[in-house]
């Protein structure tokens, strides 16, 4: 791999930040997300993404019209989801939407798309959890038809048939950057090779080296399927400060009581503070000063032979400050000494 393959990105939820101790608006938080767009293209990462999801204090569930505004406040920087929930998206809309975000932003638009750990969305547009793997092969088949045909002939079980459509704008040639987003599941690691679409790791918990035989199955199924190389990302939470004992204190601060909450509500253990240090120091959680987080960051690209790594670095009422200088050091230190570290030591991919 070279040095200038490797990429550094950002994920927001839309969760909402605070002021000063104050809880931001919705709509307050929705324009924070575009000034931390540009932030972050100021310093220089490569993407910034934002996710979908239909709960309180999340404010990403109109991802294409938050890119569509950071696409006009913005020059470079690539456009992306974090995830975007294809199950409980109609892939006519999608492709429309993301076609025309990236006619508008000069070809900046990606996305990856995924089946959905939280499942608002189901009820709420109507869909059957029984469905669940059957919505998502199904309507990954139709995008990916729209994405690389010119004119498409289709049917299926969950929206009326198409015959010879033509949807405008069109994609470019082949479609738009789309991968798969995999939270562990090796039907979707082969799903992801069956398409030759790139494979991005959720890695949210537990020592992320245990996702290495995914990798190796998606490389082996490529080849399976006749399919080039493609890229491997990785996808965890964190944060970045001057000082691993300011980033360690911070984080656990807010961190902890989101986790809490997700424990009572999924039936998960409750986060202890032993186990957090275990998860800074070797587990998926990217906390720490910028020489901490990117010598952890080199680690996972030579050992999951990774192209990407997006932090996600918003969670629950974390200070506006602390999301920006996460942004800040991430572009400014953290990803020039991430690639050093892999000029010396390359990862192979």
């Amino acid at each position: 791999m070279t040095v200038t393959a490797f990429e550094l990105g950002l994920n927001s939820f839309g969760e909402v930040a605070t002021d000063g101790g104050r809880p931001m608006s919705d709509a307050e938080t929705v324009r924070l997300l575009i000034e931390e767009a540009q932030l972050a293209e100021a310093v220089g990462i490569d993407v910034f993404s934002v996710g979908e999801h239909y709960r309180a204090g999340h404010n990403d569930s109109a991802t294409p019209v938050l890119l569509a505004a950071i696409a006009t406040a913005t020059e470079r920087i690539r456009l992306g989801t974090s995830v975007t929930v294809l199950s409980t998206n109609d892939p006519v809309r999608l492709h429309h939407e993301f076609s025309t975000l990236d006619a508008a932003s000069n070809g900046r638009a990606q996305l990856v798309l995924g089946r959905a750990s939280a499942t608002e969305s189901f009820p709420l547009f109507g869909y059957d959890l029984a469905d669940y793997e059957e919505l998502f092969e199904e309507k990954l088949d139709l995008f990916m038809r729209l994405q690389r045909e010119e004119t498409v002939t289709w049917s299926g079980r969950f929206r009326p048939p198409l015959i010879e459509q033509q949807l405008r704008p069109r994609m470019p040639p082949g479609g738009i950057p789309t991968w798969i987003g995999v939270g562990g599941s090796p039907n979707s690691v082969v799903r992801a090779a069956r398409y030759g679409l790139p494979l991005m790791l959720a890695i949210i918990g537990g020592r992320p080296q245990r996702f290495a035989g995914h990798v190796e199955l998606y490389h082996r199924s490529l080849e399976q399927f006749g399919h080039a190389r493609q890229p491997v990302a990785q996808h965890s939470l964190g944060l970045v400060a001057e000082s691993d004992e300011e980033a360690i204190e911070t984080w656990w601060r807010y961190w902890q009581p989101v986790v809490a909450a997700l424990a009572e509500e999924r039936g998960f253990y409750k986060p202890t503070r032993e186990r957090y240090l275990a998860e800074v120091d070797k587990g998926a959680l990217f906390v720490g000063s910028p020489e901490t987080v990117a010598r952890k960051i080199a680690t996972m690209a030579r050992d999951l032979h990774l192209t990407r790594f997006d932090l996600k670095y918003d969670v629950m009422y974390l200070p506006r400050e602390a999301r920006a200088r996460t942004i800040e050091l991430l572009g400014r230190e953290v990803a020039p000494r991430v690639r050093e570290l892999l000029t010396k030591e390359p990862a192979h991919v």
